[in-house]
């Protein structure tokens, strides 16, 4: 382990949809809420909530909450480009990257989580739990857009499990 990464990963999934409805899964609370999230709510600098439908721009600050858990996520949309590239702050002051290319007849998806710190605890919990984490949600999110089957559990008598 000794060359090891723990400050950053990059995980890649081609999805067979166009990259406008890839980049609304991420952008849209109802669409990143089909794949990803029980709940996602933003909101402007006057702490005013944005629509379920509408699309998320920068310097919105986000609260997520995921199926089975007791946790709240929040962070800040640092960058959201309407068109192929979102990036926001994650697990305290990391940030992911979520980068759309067209290819053929689909979108890849490049997901790069980053500025992970580098104690212990971060190491298990972010660099090793999210990379375990945003790998499910890519295939989730393949999934959802390539054919409507939502893979993730929402059992509470069912965790801990893969798909949760």
């Amino acid at each position: 382990m000794k060359n090891f990464d723990w400050t950053q990963f990059t995980r890649k999934m081609h999805i067979d949809a166009p990259i406008q409805k890839i980049y609304d899964a991420w952008a849209k609370p109802e669409e990143i809420e089909r794949w990803f999230l029980e709940k996602a709510s933003y909101f402007d600098a006057d702490e005013k909530q944005l629509a379920n439908n509408k699309t998320i721009s920068e310097g919105l600050r986000y609260e997520w909450d995921w199926y089975l858990y007791d946790i709240t996520e929040k962070g800040k949309i640092l960058l959201a480009n309407q068109k192929d590239h979102i990036q926001f702050t994650f697990a305290g002051n990391c940030i992911v990257d979520v980068t759309l290319k067209e290819f053929e007849n689909g979108t890849i998806v490049t997901l790069t989580h980053k500025d992970i710190p580098t104690d212990d605890e971060s190491k298990y919990n972010i660099r090793l739990g999210c990379d375990g984490g945003w790998s499910f949600f890519l295939v989730n999110l393949k999934s959802v857009y390539e054919g409507g089957l939502d893979l993730r559990n929402k059992n509470p008598n069912l965790k801990p499990m893969l798909n949760n």
